[in-house]
C-alpha cells in the first residue's frame, strides 16, 4: 500500500510536520511523497483536505 498526493492538496505543510520518514517534500504546485515513505499513515490522518490517498 503506497500513498499519493492529490491535486486536493492545500499546501498547507500540515502533513510534512507528522511525517517520521521525512518522506513529504514540496512540489511544484502541491507536496509529494517520496519513495522514502514507510506508509505509516500519519499523514494520512493530518491531512485537512484529505487529499492524501492510497494508490
Amino acid at each position: 500500500m503506497a500513498y499519493k498526493i492529490t491535486e486536493e492538496c492545500l499546501a498547507c505543510g500540515s502533513c510534512i510536520d507528522v511525517c517520521p520518514e521525512e518522506a513529504i517534500k514540496e512540489g511544484d504546485e502541491i507536496f509529494e511523497i517520496t519513495d522514502d515513505c514507510s506508509e505509516c499513515g500519519s499523514c494520512v490522518d493530518e491531512c485537512p483536505a484529505e487529499a492524501i490517498i492510497e494508490e
